[in-house]
């Protein structure tokens, strides 16, 4: 676990976002459409992992293709899974495991607090919700941000 985690999310024509997800030398590249509620689902989801939930889920739709991510909480280390289905409501035993690592809760949080981070910055709130037709996410991203420093403390 000696690897970083970097994760980019990248708006696209009106609906559409790139997410592209690097560890220990691998990457996947996803695509979400804004018909779910994608970055506030994903946020909400990786918060749940820093709070110690054992096992949660977030899916990307990309019409009809989906983006299943499977988070799989142990002590301070969690299992992440992304599957490719050819249809979201597939079992996950019908998608394609696309990456799979393990990293702990902190980098985790961390990858995904900057990512956001990153998205404010580059295009602003406004130009966020003109790209992707829905407000940016502050909410959720300042909840993890404040879930995250509760669990740094010792």
């Amino acid at each position: 676990m000696t690897s970083g985690m970097r994760i980019t999310w990248t708006l696209g024509p009106h609906g559409w976002a790139d997410c592209t997800l690097v560890g220990h030398g691998t990457t996947a590249e996803l695509t979400a459409s804004y018909i779910t509620s994608a970055p506030e689902e994903f946020l909400t989801a990786v918060s749940r992992v820093v709070t110690g939930e054992a096992e949660t889920r977030v899916q990307f739709e990309a019409e009809p293709t989906a983006y299943r991510w499977i988070f799989h909480r142990e002590g301070e280390n969690v299992w992440i899974r992304v599957l490719e289905l050819r249809d979201g409501r597939d079992h996950d035993n019908r998608g394609t495991e696309i990456w799979s690592h393990q990293h702990g809760v902190d980098q985790l949080a961390r990858a995904v607090i900057r990512c956001f981070d990153a998205v404010a910055q580059t295009y602003g709130e406004s130009d966020y919700r003109g790209k992707w037709g829905e407000h940016f996410p502050r909410t959720e991203l300042e909840a993890l941000r404040r879930l995250w420093r509760v669990h740094q403390q010792p």
